[in-house]
């Protein structure tokens, strides 16, 4: 049998890599660990996923190189590969919004009709924190805030941002941050924090892009 050639070879190894992207709770559990790294059963009851149907998508994730995971005890953690992983997972969310009409549609309806201002940057927030014109919350639950965070950054949970709104200037922007472009907790936040008085926007994406821009990320509780 004639051996593929080296191109062959390559594309062969991209052709599993997207096969095993091929699939909406495999997409999601990408998503899930790019937040920090994860048990199966914690992945499990994010997504509403059977443990052993967690643990087999997460098994062709790694066959093709996309997680990894460290073992303790009897659990295992899973984490992603290389940061370009979410780099990939951004970019397909990109030809998606501008090929797929079903994509257009949902962002038209369900993701500008909360937020009609453009939202700030990457690089953007960076240099107006550097120069402290801005307020920076990470809405997303405590333990993901502590497994990374935006330097700076304060951890505001969606569910108890009324009861820190007292805590947060009215002098400054303020900017909301959660787990990617379509995370509605950023959304949902700036809609409650403008209803309120405050000067607020969304950050364009989450901490998994800006981890993947090489930009410094903390992490602890504070």
């Amino acid at each position: 049998m004639k051996k593929a050639s080296p191109k062959k070879q390559i594309f062969d190894s991209l052709a599993l890599m997207a096969k095993a992207m091929g699939s909406t709770n495999r997409i999601e559990l990408l998503e899930a660990v790019a937040q920090g790294e994860r048990s199966v059963e914690d992945l499990a009851r994010r997504t509403g996923l059977s443990v052993a149907n967690t643990s087999n998508h997460l098994q062709v994730l790694r066959n093709a190189g996309l997680v990894v995971f460290r073992r303790e005890g009897v659990q295992k953690f899973y984490r992603p590969s290389d940061d370009e992983v979410t780099v990939v997972l951004a970019t397909l969310g990109r030809v998606a919004e501008r090929q797929i009409a079903a994509v257009d549609r949902v962002l038209r309806e369900e993701f500008a009709s909360r937020d009609n201002l453009e939202p700030v940057g990457r690089e953007d927030l960076r240099r107006r924190m550097q120069k402290g014109e801005v307020t920076v919350i990470d809405v997303r639950p405590p333990e993901e805030f502590a497994a990374g965070h935006i330097p700076g950054a304060i951890n505001v949970p969606a569910a108890q941002l009324s009861r820190h709104l007292a805590a947060l200037p009215k002098d400054k922007e303020i900017v909301a941050y959660c787990r990617g472009p379509y995370c509605l907790l950023a959304f949902d936040a700036v809609q409650q924090l403008r209803r309120k008085g405050y000067r607020a926007r969304r950050l364009a994406d989450g901490l998994p892009e800006w981890r993947a821009d090489h930009l410094p990320v903390a992490s602890g509780s504070r």
